[in-house]
């Protein structure tokens, strides 16, 4: 087995940090590797759960005395490991807490779901996936969803028990939802395996529920997306979650926005970008040509001796700003299409095109500067 890492090392802080500085390190250190965000990660989750056990006992004034002393000796490392946190919900247990009552914030949404000590269990969140097209972005747009989420069952009212019945205290943990037992020096604590932490348990389930408290139904919700939102942004609907416990707020819903590839336009921020194909003549002689945008057209002006590649800009033709006034542009590249299956004639036009431009100029052609370089 690999040796444990100081408990101070693992938390990111000195040996003489504050109490208020060792639990806003855990804070960011529980936040940077929540399994929520790293799904799939085992390091992830182990380093998790060493940070938890750092802060078990740093942030505990006796414990932190005897490590201090006498190092992870001093608070039973062995014994320790493995027994304190079973699983990953013995943690949330624990210190779920000193992340706001009830899960609020932004721990609120990372341990949504989670039962806080001395508290019941709120609702979990939940997450869907809206896709929007460039058109609706632009203007804002309000959708309608349906999805299915937990209520409480109407024959229990959400307790899980038989009408006429309620939950009694678990006979194993004494109500208290953790159960505890003695290893030399120290008392160890876990989640009561026969309440799962409840400290309640159901002794006649409820026939419409079959005990769970709740049942998945459909819901309707009508969604305002707000101008210039983005790939990858978020909104939140409070309260729009699965139930919680009878007397426990909701959980909330995530709305998560998912762009459309669109036929013409590229995104970048608030600019859009595309490209338009246009003759040689056009470039050469000047021309103003009529463009999409997303709002309609656009007259555009390319002015004589244009280069293949150059890039104009249509302001406010972009997409609003988010929570701003301004609009971004529209960014045009022009090139030139080469045409296919000349004529005879324009095949005759252009060597003429080409003599001409080289009498004018004196220049010699690169296919002639490079039979020069072979000779």
């Amino acid at each position: 087995m690999s040796e444990k890492r100081d408990y101070y090392e693992v938390l990111g802080v000195e040996r003489n940090a504050s109490a208020e500085d060792i639990k806003r390190a855990y804070r960011k250190k529980a936040l940077e590797f929540h399994p929520d965000r790293n799904k799939g990660a085992p390091e992830a989750e182990a380093k998790f759960k060493e940070a938890a056990e750092a802060y078990d006992v740093l942030g505990d004034e006796e414990k932190k005395k005897r490590y201090d002393q006498f190092g992870h000796a001093g608070v039973g490392a062995d014994a320790f490991q493995g027994t304190r946190f079973t699983n990953m919900e013995d943690i949330f247990e624990a210190f779920g807490d000193i992340f706001g009552a009830g899960g609020g914030g932004m721990f609120g949404d990372l341990f949504g779901g989670r039962r806080t000590r001395g508290g019941k269990r709120p609702g979990r969140d939940l997450r869907i996936v809206l896709e929007l097209g460039l058109e609706e972005i632009d203007s804002g747009v309000e959708r309608e969803i349906t999805l299915k989420r937990l209520e409480h069952c109407t024959t229990c009212k959400g307790s899980g028990a038989k009408p006429g019945t309620s939950p009694v205290a678990c006979a194993t943990c004494g109500g208290r939802g953790q159960v505890h037992r003695s290893q030399g020096f120290f008392t160890m604590a876990s989640t009561c395996p026969r309440c799962r932490g409840a400290g309640r348990v159901i002794e006649s389930p409820c026939s419409g529920c079959k005990g769970a408290g709740g049942t998945q139904e459909k819901k309707d919700l009508r969604i305002q997306v707000p101008p210039g939102v983005e790939e990858g942004m978020t909104i939140r609907l409070s309260g729009e979650g699965d139930a919680g416990e009878p007397g426990a707020p909701r959980g909330d819903l995530h709305v998560v926005i998912k762009e459309k590839e669109h036929k013409i336009f590229q995104r970048s921020g608030s600019d859009l970008m595309t490209e338009v194909p246009c003759s040689f003549t056009q470039l050469a002689l000047g021309d103003t040509v009529e463009l999409p945008t997303l709002r309609g057209k656009a007259e555009m002006t390319i002015p004589a001796g244009t280069q293949s590649g150059k890039v104009f800009r249509l302001r406010g033709q972009g997409l609003p700003q988010l929570e701003g006034r301004a609009r971004g542009d529209q960014l045009v590249r022009v090139f030139v299409q080469t045409p296919k299956d000349l004529s005879e004639r324009q095949k005759q036009l252009l060597r003429e095109f080409e003599k001409l431009e080289q009498e004018r100029t004196g220049k010699k052609s690169f296919i002639d500067k490079l039979a020069e370089y072979f000779a």
